[in-house]
Order: structure tokens, then sequence, then C-alpha cells
């Protein structure tokens, strides 16, 4: 067997729609409004393959500080690098966190 190395590599229930939401993504999730500092949840879809983030984001809690027509920017922290990377994300689960 060979060692498998890819992209998604141990993605297939990671990033599957739940029962009976497979199919178009609804126009409510592309007319979400996301402000600069709105802590934000990554989560990918996997029906909406450009813009994906990488599976090791998948789950985390991000800030936004780039918000474009397409895509939201999004800083996350990560433990083992020296300075925290930043990831664009076309299409996201709609989960929003609001901390006071």
């Amino acid at each position: 067997m060979r060692n498998t190395k890819g992209k998604r590599r141990g993605t297939c229930y990671m990033l599957s729609r739940p029962f009976r939401k497979h199919g178009v993504v609804p126009l409510a999730m592309y007319m979400l409004m996301y402000k600069k500092g709105d802590i934000v949840d990554i989560k990918g879809m996997g029906t909406v393959q450009k813009g994906m983030p990488h599976k090791c984001y998948h789950g985390k809690i991000g800030r936004v500080y780039n918000v474009t027509q397409r895509a939201v920017g999004i800083i996350v922290n990560k433990q083992d690098s020296l300075k925290s990377p930043s990831l664009q994300c076309f299409v996201m689960e709609p989960v929003m966190m609001n901390v006071v």
C-alpha cells in the first residue's frame, strides 16, 4: 500500500454534507455579512471546492481581518508556528460567534 499524502486525505466524513442537504448551496449562505473583527468558526464544505480551507483549520476559531466580494480573510492561531497564519475562505458554514 502506498503512503498517501494528499490535500484532502482523511476528509471523507469531515467535509461531507448532512442528510438531505446535498446539492446546490443555498443562496442565504452567500448573503451572510461578515465584518472585520467577527469571530467565526471555520468549517469547510465539500460541495464547493474552490477556496476551501485546509483540513487542519476545520473546526478552528478565527478572527475576520479582510472581507472581499467573494472571500473572507481569517487569522487563525496555530500552535507550532511563530506567527499566526492567515487564510482566505470562499464559502463557509454560517457559524458566527458573538463574544462580548
